[in-house]
């Protein structure tokens, strides 16, 4: 019988992207987006993509599966959503010296918490966070550990030590194989996460994190330096404006909404 696969999936709390426009701000002078009190985070959506996908793993072939975070202010019913959905344990990095860190400094962290945890066959990803949409952090990872990485992963999976995914591209998909260990991206087209069950959250409320800090992984501070410098961080602004084309009924709507559009030569 094969031995159960050990598995890290990395998720992040994020914004919820589902906020309503007028909560979004940003403070112009830090050019940093402004945390809305009324608006709680939520986990990515693509990284419970990735939850998703170590759990089908572990149903298929049996595996262990960590989730890892890192971040501060966590609020723990959103990055305990791991537990509840099936995952067995969570360790969060938690310090003021990993907020709002660059793409390669996220990596940094990330790659030392892993070789912290030490004992694994495949790392998970969501393809991309909803905050910043740069794609770029499990490719950090996957360096700094040098580590295969296959990218944008719909189904996944692991026999004999490798990893088989068919990974989305515009008309259709490509299937890629590695051996293991290595670092898959999972995309939504995966399909919908599993809820958490009853038993699940309560499973979840009695587990308690292992939390490192910058000094519990070894790493100095200073070394988190931005590499990416933000010039400039704004809301777009529009001029645009609405105007409804009324008639006595569709036909008679249709046919003034065409000569306005030919009088403004849009047609």
């Amino acid at each position: 019988m094969s031995q159960p696969v050990n598995i890290i999936v990395c998720v992040k709390q994020v914004l919820d992207p589902e906020m309503p426009a007028s909560a979004f701000k940003v403070d112009p002078d830090t050019k940093r987006v402004i945390e809305s009190q009324g608006t709680p985070p939520v986990l990515n959506g693509f990284d419970e993509n990735a939850v998703e996908a170590a759990l089908r793993i572990k149903d298929a072939v049996g595996a262990h599966v960590t989730a890892l975070s890192m971040g501060r202010s966590f609020v723990m019913d959103v990055v305990k959503k791991p537990l509840s959905m099936g995952a067995d344990d969570l360790v969060l990095l938690e310090d003021d010296a990993f907020h709002d860190l660059d793409s390669f400094a996220t990596a940094t962290v990330l790659s030392a918490a892993i070789r912290k945890i030490g004992d694994f066959d495949l790392i998970l990803a969501g393809r991309q966070a909803s905050d910043w949409d740069n794609a770029q952090v499990p490719l950090g990872v996957a360096e700094l550990l040098d580590l295969p990485c296959l990218t944008v992963a719909q189904k996944i999976d692991v026999n004999n030590g490798t990893v088989s995914v068919q990974q989305v591209v515009p008309d259709g998909y490509i299937e890629l194989e590695a051996d293991l260990p290595a670092l898959v991206t999972v995309t939504n087209e995966l399909g919908e996460p599993r809820y958490a069950t009853l038993r699940g959250i309560m499973a979840a409320g009695r587990k308690t994190p292992t939390v490192w800090s910058a000094s519990d992984l070894g790493i100095d501070p200073s070394t988190l330096a931005p590499k990416v410098v933000i010039t400039d961080l704004y809301v777009p602004e529009t001029d645009r404006s609405v105007e409804i084309i009324e008639g006595d009924d569709d036909a008679d709507a249709g046919r003034k909404l065409a000569l306005k559009l030919r009088e403004d030569k849009l047609i």
